[in-house]
């Protein structure tokens, strides 16, 4: 994997194009590895894309071929290398932009479903291929999935393992939109730009706030997001964005 850092974006890309972008436990540590290090004070954004013609075919087969001592060892495995990337996805604290220059396949499209945004090229190809190879939707595919497409659709993905295309992902929300393959950079771009030129801190706190209420009944939900408002009232981000608005400019937030 390809870790690059300039101007405040942190690119991560998959770069094994033979295989498709198939993701060993080693790429998966060291994703996580990566997106845990960021930090709003250094990072404005997280850009995660493949290089060739797929984002990610998902985890290696010839990996998953070996098969684990045991359960428990089995459960170790995944728990430290695709559980990590997830919980590094979600309580990443800058914004996670996936960039799905091709096809999103398992473990692949559960990235997808993972990041804060995703656009697509238009000729990408997804699916939750997981029950293809006799295994549950892993990498927070049954966490968070359910969550982005609704139960039903998630389950007819799961369940069938189906192909669709990326107009499908756009209408069941799992990517924001569909674009032609030669406008993704710019379209990404565009967003990074305007995530930079925003508070990252608080825009963590939004996304900290929006995770963490995802299970809570609305009156625990409610109080979490009065006090994480309590907290960006006073913040340096808050105070230079009354003063913008009062002095009739834009923010220049750090």
């Amino acid at each position: 994997m390809e870790i690059d850092s300039d101007d405040g974006v942190l690119r991560l890309t998959f770069d094994r194009p033979d295989a498709h972008n198939a993701l060993t436990t080693e790429t998966a540590a060291r994703l996580a590895d990566a997106i845990e290090g960021a930090t709003p004070e250094e990072d404005d954004a997280i850009i995660i894309t493949g290089v060739g013609e797929a984002f990610s075919a998902g985890g290696d087969l010839d990996s998953l071929a070996e098969t684990p001592d045991s359960s428990q060892a089995a459960y170790e495995e995944v728990t430290a290398t695709f559980g990590r990337v997830v919980e590094a996805m979600l309580e990443c604290p800058v914004p996670v932009v996936a960039k799905v220059n091709g096809d999103a396949i398992g473990a692949g499209l559960s990235i997808v479903a993972l990041a804060d945004i995703a656009y697509a090229a238009a000729d990408a190809t997804f699916s939750c291929a997981f029950v293809r190879v006799g295994l549950l939707p892993d990498t927070g595919g049954t966490v968070m999935l359910p969550h982005i497409v609704g139960l039903r659709a998630a389950k007819q993905l799961a369940f069938t393992g189906e192909f669709f295309d990326a107009e499908r992902a756009a209408d069941l929300d799992l990517v924001n939109q569909a674009v032609p393959a030669d406008e993704l950079d710019e379209r990404v771009d565009e967003t990074v730009e305007q995530l930079a030129s925003g508070p990252t801190a608080t825009i963590g706190m939004m996304k900290q706030a929006m995770h963490e209420n995802l299970g809570r009944s609305w009156e625990e939900g409610l109080d979490y997001e009065n006090l994480l408002q309590a907290q960006a009232r006073t913040t340096d981000a808050h105070e230079e964005g009354v003063t913008a608005f009062l002095e009739g400019r834009d923010p220049e937030f750090e």
